[in-house]
């Protein structure tokens, strides 16, 4: 069969151009009806917020942006529009140590202090009533309650984001969301909406392969990096600026499951991160995370390969290593979910003195849209007197009335500059706000800098940094998403913007697709560029071997050996990891000393993808019983196709055999303590990477 002739998407065949961002999008006149505001007033550019000169500030006036951005937020009521799913809980922040040669920011100055807070962790996409794993990003969102007001670090788990201007948020949502004439799929991209926009967004590229890689499918919320996406800046008492990127590293490090793991988890346990984070909570066993940063200045910025203010890009830690500051420790459950995790309100400019913005284009659209939301969503403006949401250090101004009003202000002034009242709030120069006086000069344009065109370079640079293990689970997630597109046209732009980042990554998602050759010719706006690859970014490569936070499933029958289960929970407890028992039933089991246990599952309810290794622990006669059963057969062939440690009593070895398991270094008898030992060790690399060719051949 000839070999079919590669298509190239030019405006003559494809009704498709290149903007000067390198976005291709559809010829304004060509096709259908002129783009309009509500009011019928003609849009000359849908792609790029009104601005102060290419990278200066967006511009308040900029009417188009204001309208499509207020009717966006409005759409949902009251369920958020984005991250409506989410888990929450209370606890603290505290400094490592003094900062003020950074920020006058009192909480990050003085490691005495302990700034009580509340992270919220959420998907994207999906409903409030979704699954808690689909392929998405996470927002992980974390309220100050500092003494000089309300900090809100609102960012993802993924520290680059789909789009460079906030005119394209509305875009982006109504094309990841469920397609309107069908009301589905939910909770996925692997639809035609959502790959038909990203294939004509070309800075979606570096996003997209985050998405596509195991860091959209998280082990734990309690396993999660946070990235406060854009580039901030902290300013000193003396207002000397500094640019800064925000990075959470969880203590217990950060892991993923695989894909399968996480199709079956959402049938298993549709509330699995909730119920994971909840539970670890309750048990003391507290989550933490390191915040750091990444401090620069301008000079350091101008020389980068790529622009500090464009929210698709990021700073290598090879450039920029990570200052430690603080850690934050999650110690209490929300006593109501509504009242707390579900009206909290975070806005990225809910900021305090000493920390400041940049003119990232994404954030300074966030600015606007975050309190719009939540007067559509929280039934007002008096959203901030709900207790999540209230400050706590003093509050004093002259807003009064409005709906959900829940204050009652005394007195006759309400109203600022007064002389009736003179002990009424008044500005302080000295203590207030005040914003860094950063120079602005350019012309009012709706236009994307230069130096935010390379579209494609950090996708290199990411597919490039992961390892092999990694870099096939986003050839099978490209895989995945693509087979459920249905238009042929957009699967072959998409394989033309894969082919960009990498040949090779393009040839195997091609052979996959069973569309070799076929990949359309998206000509780049700027060639991509080979950078060092960063090891930083893959989460296998930096890994450390840890079972701490993790939990083990110890299948266990009548009859079990009481000595061999006593010495893994020891050993266990030791690692800081979790034992749960599963039986053939939640009642009652003997062990052969009769000592008497009541397993926390049945194996009916609990696959093994909710564990992160597993036992076998059953007697001859147990094993002899189980093997009769298909969700002991699943729970051992899912445990070894999904590369985990797998421990085992010699009496259980029946059960093995019948799953058709064969023994390898992941397969580990426990009958003595040297057994217990090699299994612990073994279990604390997380999964047998090398087992993938046998079960994949």
């Amino acid at each position: 069969m000839a070999k079919q002739k590669k298509k190239t998407a030019r405006p003559a065949d494809s009704a498709f151009h290149a903007g000067n961002a390198g976005e291709l999008h559809q010829t304004t006149g060509e096709r259908g009806a002129t783009l309009t505001t509500n009011q019928g007033v003609a849009i000359s550019d849908n792609q790029n917020s009104l601005r102060s000169g290419p990278r200066g500030p967006t511009l308040l006036e900029d009417f188009v942006l204001r309208e499509k951005i207020t009717h966006f937020d409005h759409e949902r009521i009251p369920e958020r529009i984005v991250h409506a799913r989410g888990s929450g809980a209370h606890g603290y922040f505290q400094a490592y140590g003094d900062l003020s040669d950074l920020t006058r920011a009192a909480f990050l100055c003085d490691p005495e202090l302990q700034t009580p807070v509340f992270a919220r962790f959420s998907t994207v996409a999906g409903g409030a009533g979704s699954v808690d794993l689909p392929r998405d990003v996470r927002g992980f969102a974390v309220k100050f309650y500092t003494q000089e007001g309300n900090f809100d670090l609102v960012g993802n788990n993924i520290p680059v984001f789909f789009i460079q201007d906030a005119m394209k948020f509305p875009d982006l949502v109504h094309a990841v969301k469920m397609e309107p004439d069908r009301g589905y799929p939910q909770a996925a991209t692997a639809h035609d909406t959502f790959w038909d926009f990203v294939s004509l967004m070309p800075e979606s590229w570096h996003m997209i392969l985050w998405a596509m890689s195991d860091r959209a499918i998280p082990r734990s919320l309690r396993m999660m990096e946070g990235f406060g996406v854009h580039t901030f800046r902290l300013v000193n008492a003396e207002g000397e600026a500094t640019f800064v990127k925000f990075h959470w590293r969880p203590r217990i490090g950060s892991a993923s499951v695989l894909w399968d793991e996480a199709v079956k988890i959402c049938g298993a346990d549709p509330d699995f991160h909730r119920r994971d984070l909840y539970e670890a909570i309750e048990r003391g066993d507290f989550p933490e995370w390191e915040l750091s940063i990444q401090a620069f200045d301008q000079a350091t910025a101008d020389a980068f390969p790529f622009d500090v203010l464009d929210p698709t890009k990021l700073i290598p830690e090879e450039m920029v290593p990570l200052k430690p500051i603080g850690k934050m420790v999650l110690n209490r459950n929300p006593d109501n979910f509504f009242a707390e995790t579900e009206q909290i309100a975070f806005h990225p400019g809910h900021v305090v003195p000493g920390i400041d913005f940049s003119d990232d284009p994404l954030l300074q659209g966030r600015l606007f849209s975050y309190t719009d939301t939540q007067l559509s969503r929280l039934g007002g403006p008096n959203f901030h007197q709900l207790p999540v949401n209230r400050p706590r250090c003093p509050m004093h101004n002259f807003q009064r009335d409005a709906l959900m009003q829940m204050e009652v202000p005394q007195g006759r002034v309400n109203y600022e500059p007064n002389t009736l009242d003179p002990d009424s709030p008044r500005e302080n120069p000295g203590a207030g706000f005040t914003t860094h006086p950063a120079a602005q000069v350019g012309e009012k344009l709706r236009v994307r800098a230069e130096t935010f065109m390379d579209h494609y370079s950090q996708a290199r640079l990411f597919y490039h940094s992961m390892t092999p293990p990694e870099q096939d689970h986003i050839v099978n997630a490209f895989a995945f998403e693509l087979g459920k597109v249905a238009t042929p046209e957009i699967r072959c732009r998409v394989l033309g913007h894969i082919k960009n980042v990498d040949a090779e990554l393009c040839g195997r998602v091609e052979q996959a697709l069973g569309m070799e050759g076929q990949a359309y010719l998206i000509p780049p706006a700027v060639e991509p560029i080979d950078m060092e690859p960063s090891p930083a970014l893959s989460l296998l490569g930096k890994a450390k071997p840890t079972l701490e936070g993790r939990k083990i499933g110890v299948l266990v029958s009548e009859g079990y050996d009481l000595a061999v289960l006593d010495q893994l929970q020891a050993a266990a407890e030791a690692e800081g990891a979790a034992v749960e028992l599963i039986g053939p039933h939640i009642g009652e089991v003997k062990s052969n000393s009769h000592v008497v246990l009541v397993p926390r599952h049945a194996i009916a309810g609990a696959p093994s993808v909710l564990f992160d290794s597993v036992v076998l622990a059953v007697s001859e006669a147990g094993a002899e019983s189980l093997c009769k059963q298909a969700a002991v057969m699943n729970f051992i062939r899912d445990a070894y196709a999904h590369l985990k440690i797998i421990g085992y009593t010699a009496s259980s070895m029946a059960l093995l055999e019948r799953a058709e398991v064969g023994l390898d270094e992941g397969v580990i008898e426990m009958e003595t303590s040297d057994g217990t030992f090699a299994y612990i060790e073994a279990a604390k690399q997380g999964r047998l990477w090398t087992r993938a060719s046998v079960i994949q051949a």
